[in-house]
This record gives structure tokens, sequence and C-alpha cells, in this order.
């Protein structure tokens, strides 16, 4: 240990939070690649914008989820040499590249839904019902695999928010194409069509900030950098605290980093493996904190330290 400089570290994790999810969102690929093809054959059949609205997302989908399984291969790579947290960020850059995605798709939907409503095209109301049912169905079993996964991970929550609104758009459909059934108003299509865009837009936006933090390494949303100041201040011996930084490496995997000034006095009675493990226990229990890098500093060691630097 050098004069001054202690350093703790917790290591808790060897894989990212979406490695556990592998497996169901390969599942949910192949269903999504499935149901592609069917509703690509549907509007085909149809003409119906929403049905092809529908595909388009599903395309998207499929895009997403390669990306988020070909994230999750990187993100799992040992970190080593200049990498030193290995290719964790991997997976924030798809799920920013899938809110990319959707926003395009989205955007593409709107104008086109814009079109059809003031020039209408007629719509064949029972053969869509029946690709809008089959679609639903196979979004339903997407988000039942992918439910508990998107609660830990922003890769995994992309793809799960893009089968979301999948299941909501081919809902639409189905009510869309009974509309026109009841009634033959053939603008019930674009009206669907419409309503799916404006689905996709809010949630991807709120995926893209949720990114966007992460690369911007802002504090994580569930830990308040003024409650963990003062839970670390609190322990017996530390008398102050300064570059206190969090900021989260890939989902699921917070980094936090301090100065903690103690009292030379508790330092010497505790000694620095004691103080350290009060730290990393104190953050652990109040705090889902699992990397934590501390350098203890006797107090006055600060204003020591600016000295030598200039």
């Amino acid at each position: 240990m050098g004069a001054g400089h202690d350093h703790g570290h917790s290591h808790g994790r060897t894989g990212t939070a979406a490695a556990a999810h592998r497996g169901r969102l390969r599942i949910a690929l192949g269903i999504t690649l499935l149901v592609l093809v069917a509703e690509i054959a549907g509007s085909v059949l149809t003409g119906s914008l929403a049905l092809l609205a529908d595909a388009g997302h599903m395309a998207t989908d499929a895009v997403g989820v390669s990306m988020a399984l070909v994230a999750i291969h990187f993100a799992n790579r040992p970190p080593g040499g200049r990498r030193t947290f290995g290719y964790a960020r991997a997976e924030i850059l798809a799920a920013l590249l899938n809110c990319l995605l959707l926003l395009g798709v989205g955007g593409y939907i709107l104008v086109e839904a814009v079109q059809r409503l003031a020039e209408p095209e007629a719509v064949p109301g029972g053969t869509t019902v029946v690709f809008g049912l089959v679609g639903l169905f196979a979004n339903l079993v997407s988000l039942s695999l992918l439910m508990r996964g998107q609660k830990e991970s922003l890769n995994v929550r992309g793809a799960f928010l893009e089968v979301l609104s999948d299941a909501l758009g081919s809902l639409a459909v189905v009510v869309a194409a009974l509309v026109i059934m009841a009634t033959g108003w053939t603008r019930a299509d674009p009206v669907a069509s419409l309503v799916i865009g404006l689905m996709i837009v809010p949630r991807t936006l709120k995926l893209l900030r949720e990114a966007l933090d992460v690369l911007l390494e802002a504090a994580p949303r569930n830990v308040d950098l003024d409650e963990v100041r003062a839970h670390i201040t609190a322990l017996p011996g530390v008398r102050d605290l300064h570059d206190l930084h969090v900021w989260t490496i890939t989902s699921g995997m917070p980094v936090l980093s301090a100065h903690v000034v103690v009292d030379r006095a508790a330092l010497d009675a505790a000694g620095h493996e004691q103080m350290l493990h009060d730290l990393r226990g104190c953050l652990g229990t109040h705090f889902a904190v699992e990397h934590c890098t501390f350098q203890l500093e006797p107090g006055g060691y600060a204003e020591h330290e600016a000295g030598l630097c200039h």
C-alpha cells in the first residue's frame, strides 16, 4: 500500500446482464423472422399498409435482436490490453443503433400513413385479420421470453420495446381490419399505421436517452450521489469524501470511485483492510454497486497532493 494511496476493488461480475438471456433472444429472433415473412406475404396479398408497417417494424426487430446477440458476444469477451473493461459497451452501442433504426421506421410509417389518408386504398379485412392475429400471437410469445431480461439490460430492453410495439401494432392491424369488415371505412388501415408509428417514437426516445446517459457516463438513475456521500461519511473514522464518481459501463455494471479522507488514528487502529471492507460493505448493503475503487487519504493529504502538482 502506498503512503496515502489505498485502493479497494470489488469485482462481482464475469458477464453482462444480457448474457443470461441469450437463448431467449435467439428464440425471439426466430419467431420474429417467421412473422416477418408472413406479414410481407399478407401485405402483398391484401395491400394493407398497416401490415406492411408491422412487417417493416418486424424487419427492424430482426436486425435489432441480431445486433443484440452480436453485442452480447463481444461484451462478454474478457478484458485485456487497452480495453480494460473488455467490450461491455458494445451492448449500449447496439441499443443506440436500435434507436436510430426504430426512429427511421417510425418516420417512414407516419409519412406513408398520411399519404394513404389522403388517397385510401381498398383492403380486404378478413385476410388482414388472419395475418394480424398471427403477428399478435407470435409477439406475445416473444414478450413473455424477454420480460425478465428487459428489467436487467438496456440491450434486452431495446429488443423488448421493439417486440412490444410490434404486439400493439399487430393489435392495431386486427382492429383496423375488423372496422373495415364492419363498416367499409378503408381509412382505418392508414389510421392503424399512424397508431403504430406514434407508439414507436416515444418509447424509442426514452431508450435513446438512457443509452446516451450511459455513453456520457452519467450517474445511474437509481443511485443518489448525495445519499452515497452521506452513507460513506457516516462510517466511523471517515472525515470527508471527494472526487466521487459513479457511472455505468453497461447495463447492470455500475462503477464507483472515490477519495475517502479518514482519521489517521482510526485508520491505524482499524487497519487499511478493515476500512476498505467497511466501505465496500456499506455500498453493497445500500447500493447495487459491485465494482468500487477507493483511495484512502489521511486528513490534509489532498492539500499536500495538490501542492505536489504545482
